[in-house]
């Protein structure tokens, strides 16, 4: 008698991030009977806050995002995939990643996940009320602040999203976060970047400190109070029609100061957990699931935002969510990748809490950067 083999799987809770699952599973099982994989969802807070290591003694497939890969390496708690997947595979994923996907879950000599779904924040506008208005879609950074004084810009401003928009503003500032291990950026940027950042948020409407990016997306498509998102974790969902009540139109980012804004990528991997029982069989479904047939079929049309290129470059697919994905590309293409240390999600789960203060009741830019640094350093001592 064939064993019967059940694999469970631990996901995030929005369509985007279970429905494609849910889908995929069913359809593998079909494809492969005796093999049964079940899904659960949290919520996206408890998918940035709870510590996956904890996770891998119940579950067999885990999603997860890529600074928790250095977490992984210090650990061993999922498996080093790229001892189990040939390097052809392997390779022809990381010809066709989106962006710096593929590559942000390798770490310490291994592939600790596959990149099954992609995103960096990207702008997003409604269409309909813009050309109502006879405005045209902000293209400079100026642009942005013009339309935010008339009240109709809306922006995530939870920690997590200030935090990494915080790094795309130092970027934009000329300097990359993180070049030394004294301080996530030298005080004079630091300063300069969050008087940028206070020139938008001071003009944004208070519920927006509340706002994360699906927040965001559901006030654009549900009220006609908001025209224009200048930067938040892109949704091709609120790109397909029926999926809300009003279509949102995604584009790259605007200019500032000539230079085209970089984002930080996000995004998520499949990885496979080191107590699984059933190990083989959990790798052939991650395999299934992101090779490139699945990727721009079941997965993207059942909600999906794959992880692999050639669904980003098909035209059946961007057919289906307004360009979505050919639109965005670039913006995901040069996308900024934070670290992956172990212990940096430390810092990360903590170090938006400063400037999500600074940007709503204001005060110090000197004492959020010491804040912001002190948490730093101490992060690295977690290594």
């Amino acid at each position: 008698m064939t064993e019967k083999i059940e694999l469970k799987g631990i996901t995030w809770g929005h369509s985007r991030g279970y429905t494609p699952l849910v889908a995929c599973a069913q359809r593998y099982a079909e494809l492969h009977p005796g093999v049964q994989i079940s899904w659960k969802k949290r919520t996206l807070q408890e998918f940035a806050d709870f510590p996956i290591e904890q996770l891998v003694n119940d579950y067999d497939l885990l999603i997860i995002d890529h600074p928790w890969v250095g977490c992984a390496a210090a650990t061993a708690c999922v498996l080093p995939l790229d001892r189990y997947i040939s390097s052809a595979y392997l390779d022809d994923q990381l010809r066709h990643t989106v962006g710096p996907s593929h590559q942000s879950y390798q770490y310490d000599g291994h592939q600790w996940a596959l990149a099954i779904d992609a995103a960096t924040p990207v702008a997003s506008y409604r269409k309909d009320l813009l050309e109502q208005n006879g405005i045209p879609v902000p293209a400079t950074w100026e642009e942005v602040l013009q339309l935010a004084r008339m009240g109709k810009v809306a922006v995530p401003a939870i920690p997590i999203d200030l935090l990494m928009n915080f790094y795309m503003f130092c970027i934009a500032c000329g300097n990359t976060p993180f070049s030394s291990s004294e301080e996530v950026i030298d005080a004079a940027t630091g300063k300069q970047v969050l008087q940028l950042m206070g020139d938008l948020w001071s003009k944004a409407d208070q519920k927006m400190f509340d706002s994360n990016p699906i927040a965001v997306a559901e006030l654009m498509t549900t009220t006609d109070d908001y025209w224009y998102c200048p930067f938040a974790y892109g949704y091709s969902n609120y790109a397909r029609r029926g999926y809300a009540r009003h279509i949102l139109h995604y584009t790259d980012l605007v200019t500032l100061e000539n230079i085209r804004l970089v984002s930080t990528l996000g995004g998520t991997g499949i990885a496979v957990s080191a107590s699984s029982a059933f190990p083989d069989e959990a790798v052939k479904f991650a395999e299934w699931i992101v090779s490139p047939e699945i990727q721009r079929t079941i997965y993207t049309e059942t909600g999906g935002q794959p992880g692999h290129r050639g669904a980003w470059e098909c035209s059946i697919v961007n057919g289906n969510t307004n360009n979505y994905f050919k639109n965005t590309l670039p913006a995901l293409d040069r996308a900024y990748v934070r670290p992956r240390y172990n212990g940096y999600l430390q810092f990360q789960d903590h170090a938006g809490i400063p400037i999500w203060q600074f940007l709503r009741d204001g005060g110090n830019p000197a004492v959020v950067l010491e804040q912001i640094n002190l948490l730093y350093r101490n992060s690295l001592t977690l290594k």
